[in-house]
């Protein structure tokens, strides 16, 4: 730890000391909401120090007192920043979220400072404009360009009313962000649909009862059940209750998520992001939102994006309809004359999957183990990439349902990282599942390994019954992985070019990638045992699995490709007015043709990639852009003749997984594949093609 990581603050206060810890790992249990409160002000003050320092250094600039010194500072910043933002997803309280919505503005407003300050920009702009000259290496220039970029993007160049209006609006997306992601952690806390009639659990398998259970008693209702909008609850519940009016109303309140009226409901928060953004992108000289964020990305152009999610659109919608034929067929035959419904879908897609492949997910599930399912994770990174994972119960973490674990390079002993996996579904966690850093790597100034969280919501077990997954959830968890494993692979030098810090539409391969792993005959055999007998999946239904991969794939890439479109939609948009954010999804979803029988997997009040902060907006399309990457990716390994082949797997951690953001996507991806790939893998992946 450095001395800049520590404020000038009291001593009782954790952020005004080192962390004797072992790993550095922040001390959880001694770090209270005040202790941050109070070590934002102190943090901010030695950033602007720092600052002041580099505009004040007299020597002519040149990369070690410029550029090497802007890497140098924020460090205490970022070490408050890694608890502060990790706590406000994962195990949030009411302290925290009043703290991020103070908070979320003056951050703003420093950073617009930053990024905007003349004297800075001069200095940062003379090292770029001397690049050629300099005898950088690789990464350094690599560095260089994307600071000198990141400040020109941040409105270094535009004149005073122009930059006062960039960092009003950039203050007022902030605060719009933070509550748009607590209005809907809100919504999804306060839902709950109570079933105390025995008769109303009529379908669901032991698992679905056994969650609802659990997520009833953690409400205060013990000895009923309860419906939440937790994915890994609802999901199932829409899949197997016979119960059609429960399944209405339980989809109602998951779609309707962010639009409920009252102080909670996000559509004007939309309107006015929409409206910002598309402004925020003429200030800097981009016709729309979209030209200014995919600008900086692979896609280069909106038109780009559109003509891949095109692509798939077409042939995705015939599928849905042919599936939608086959399900309204299946009604028909059990006495149900009306349409499928949305909330149908679910239900009649699992009867047609047992009837086709023999694919019951209640006979699947006792195979998927959440425990064994991690060390699948951690096995196939070992045999990709040479690394171990050791328990480490005596460290402590943010949640009693934390696990760390020690990562080190199997054949050395060599420290990599600590990881840190928290799985279950929580009243304080928002939705979803994600990976984030609790502090990245670097080497600048000494080595630096990182501290990674993998963030998800699968229901919890009964006390002292196995936690069990779904093909999804387990999919879920190797993705979450790829991405921790981006960050603990990390070899860089420069910390802000480390890990995930890649470009939205490329960060998602070694994720995505990873996924295939899981689906492997090597590792299902191994790993997947039932929770009771402890056997191994039989051959047999590891081929229905693979068989089935393609079905419903229809469904699966319309609710997606819609959200994207939508996204896609609303930031092209040149000089919006006032909107009306559900009657633009309307009418974009019937420009695309939208199939009544299916919605989008994220709808506008509740697309929190979008619009609780800026990371996916105009990017939801990204999956997809990856998936063409992670599907021809995969079959360099099925080239190579074996899933695990060690000359493939060392170009993969080379050029991909700890290369960090030091050379250009495409450049990196050639390197590791020898070309850049076209769409027809993913086609036929996702069985579209032909």
């Amino acid at each position: 730890m450095t001395a800049s990581e520590i404020l000038a603050l009291p001593a009782g206060n954790p952020f005004g000391r080192a962390w004797e810890t072992p790993f550095g790992l922040p001390p959880f249990a001694a770090i209270e909401p005040e202790h941050i409160r109070e070590a934002f002000p102190a943090a901010l003050e030695t950033h602007r120090a720092e600052i002041e320092a580099i505009k004040a250094e007299r020597a002519a600039p040149d990369f070690a007192n410029t550029i090497e010194a802007l890497e140098r500072a924020a460090r205490g910043l970022s070490r408050l920043g890694g608890v502060f933002y990790n706590l406000t997803g994962a195990d949030t309280n009411e302290t925290l979220q009043a703290i991020e919505r103070e908070m979320s503005p003056v951050m703003s407003r420093h950073w617009s400072a930053v990024m905007m300050d003349e004297a800075l920009f001069r200095r940062v702009d003379a090292v770029f404009e001397q690049r050629g000259r300099l005898g950088l290496d690789a990464e350094q220039m690599r560095l260089l360009e994307r600071t000198h970029r990141g400040f020109v993007r941040s409105g270094a160049k535009l004149s005073g009313e122009a930059k006062a209006r960039l960092a009003a609006i950039n203050e007022r997306l902030a605060a719009l962000g933070t509550s748009f992601g607590q209005n809907l952690l809100k919504d999804e806390a306060s839902y709950a649909l109570i079933i105390e009639d025995e008769a109303e659990l009529e379908g669901l398998p032991p698992f679905v009862v056994a969650a609802m259970a659990r997520a009833a008693a953690d409400r205060g209702q013990a000895g009923k059940h309860a419906v939440t909008l937790a994915r890994s609850v609802i999901e199932p519940f829409l899949t197997f209750s016979t119960r059609r009016e429960l399944r209405e109303q339980a989809f109602a309140a998951w779609s309707k998520r962010g639009e409920n009226g009252g102080e909670t409901d996000n559509r004007a928060i939309v309107a006015e992001m929409v409206s910002l953004r598309a402004e925020k992108a003429k200030l800097l000289g981009f016709a729309t939102f979209a030209h200014f964020k995919l600008d900086d990305s692979m896609a280069k152009t909106p038109q780009n994006v559109r003509d891949l999610l095109e692509l798939v659109w077409k042939p995705a919608r015939a599928r849905a309809g042919q599936e939608a034929a086959e399900l309204s067929a299946l009604a028909r035959a059990e006495g149900e004359n009306g349409p499928i419904r949305p909330s149908d879908w679910r239900f009649y897609a699992e009867k047609v999957r047992q009837k086709t492949y023999a694919l019951d997910e209640a006979v699947l599930k006792p195979y998927l183990q959440l425990d064994r399912i991690i060390h699948a994770a951690f096995d196939v990174a070992g045999r990709l990439f040479g690394l171990a994972f050791e328990s480490r119960p005596e460290l402590s973490g943010y949640h009693p349902d934390v696990h760390i674990w020690e990562v080190r390079e199997a054949e050395t002993g060599r420290h990599i990282g600590l990881f840190l996996g928290d799985y279950f579904a929580r009243a304080s966690k928002r939705s979803g599942a994600w990976m984030s850093a609790y502090r990245g790597q670097r080497r600048l100034d000494g080595e630096v390994r990182p501290i990674i969280v993998n963030v998800c919501n699968f229901a919890k077990p009964a006390e002292g019954k196995p936690a069990l997954l779904s093909i999804d959830d387990a999919r879920t968890l190797f993705h979450e992985f790829g991405h921790a494993l981006h960050g603990l692979l990390s070899d860089v030098t420069y910390g802000s070019l480390a890990g995930t810090s890649v470009s939205r539409d490329f960060v998602e391969l070694p994720s995505q990638l990873y996924e295939h792993w899981f689906l492997t005959r090597e590792v299902m055999r191994t790993y997947c045992r039932h929770a009771e007998t402890g056997e191994p999946i039989p051959d047999a239904l590891i081929e229905k699995i693979r068989k089935a991969q393609t079905f419903n794939q229809g469904f699966a890439t319309v609710e997606y490709t819609s959200s994207a479109l939508v996204d896609l939609a609303f930031h092209s948009l040149e000089a919006p007015a006032e909107i009306d954010p559900l009657a633009f999804e309307a009418k974009e979803l019937a420009r695309i043709g939208m199939p009544a029988e299916i919605t989008m997997r994220h709808r506008t009040p509740h697309f929190s990639h979008v619009f609780s902060g800026d990371g996916y907006s105009a990017g939801y399309y990204s999956y997809l852009w990856s998936e063409v990457m992670d599907a021809d990716a995969f079959n360099a390994f099925i080239e190579a003749g074996d899933v695990f082949a060690a000359e493939v797997a060392g170009r993969l951690k080379r050029y991909i997984y700890s290369a960090g953001d030091t050379r250009d996507p495409a450049e990196a991806y050639t390197l590791f594949r020898g070309r850049l790939p076209t769409p027809d893998a993913l086609l036929e992946k996702r069985g579209l093609a032909g």
